[in-house]
């Protein structure tokens, strides 16, 4: 299966469709990997599920409230969050703020400045995206090219082991367990056997070579590390 990997995993919490179908057809545009969720206690299972590198997150939901799952979000990783609201009292923002949200956006809104917001978070993070090249250790990839390398070698990967590549590289250092992978490389609709994850992990290893750079975390995924030996 030949697909790009998008730039970053985004997961949208609001109780709106409206909000979420705008935000999702505008995000996917520009590049993003879009989930989302009606409610806080969807919106915790979909991050545990997938963790994502962004939250946008509705202060109003019909189980609880923003401040409150935004606490419970941090438990499981450390997302970028950006909080949306209507309250535009300074009470609510520092609220807001102090329960764990990054930043801060009064609806109404332009989604030109929510984009911008997003890739500021992304850039105070270090989570700068490079459309050209991604590089971790020796490997370095091209996503426009569909080209990857490992020192001077071009590796010759299929499709599905670029993709999967493509993913760990956009990650280093993450754990991703096999569900987010099997989302990610083969899609929500797979409906095959999913210990297909083990199998290409192992042909990727093979094409990548020595030293090892993928490691098995027992019960948890696979990350992308420079194996110490």
């Amino acid at each position: 299966m030949s697909i790009e990997a998008p730039k970053f995993r985004v997961l949208i919490v609001d109780d709106d469709p409206g909000i979420i179908d705008f935000l999702s057809l505008g995000l996917r545009y520009e590049g993003y990997a879009v989930d989302s969720a009606v409610s806080g206690g969807l919106a915790f299972e979909r991050a545990r599920v997938a963790p994502p590198d962004v939250v946008i997150l509705d202060w109003m939901l019909p189980d609880t409230s923003g401040p409150e799952i935004c606490q419970r979000l941090r438990t499981l990783a450390d997302p970028a969050i950006l909080m949306l609201t209507a309250k535009d009292e300074v009470a609510d923002r520092v609220a807001g703020l102090r329960s764990g949200a990054d930043d801060y956006l009064v609806k109404p809104f332009h989604f030109e400045e929510l984009l911008a917001r997003l890739e500021a978070l992304l850039r105070r993070r270090g989570q700068v995206y490079n459309k050209d090249v991604l590089e971790f250790s020796d490997v370095r990839l091209w996503p426009s090219r569909r080209e990857a390398h490992r020192g001077q070698l071009r590796l010759a990967l299929t499709p599905t082991e670029f993709a999967l590549l493509h993913l760990f590289m956009q990650h280093p250092h993450q754990v991703l367990p096999k569900e987010t992978i099997l989302q990610n490389v083969w899609g929500y609709d797979f409906g095959g056997d999913a210990s297909v994850v083990e199998v290409y992990i192992g042909y990727l290893r093979r094409k990548l070579g020595e030293p090892q750079l993928i490691s098995t975390v027992r019960g948890a995924g696979y990350v992308l590390e420079e194996v110490k030996t």
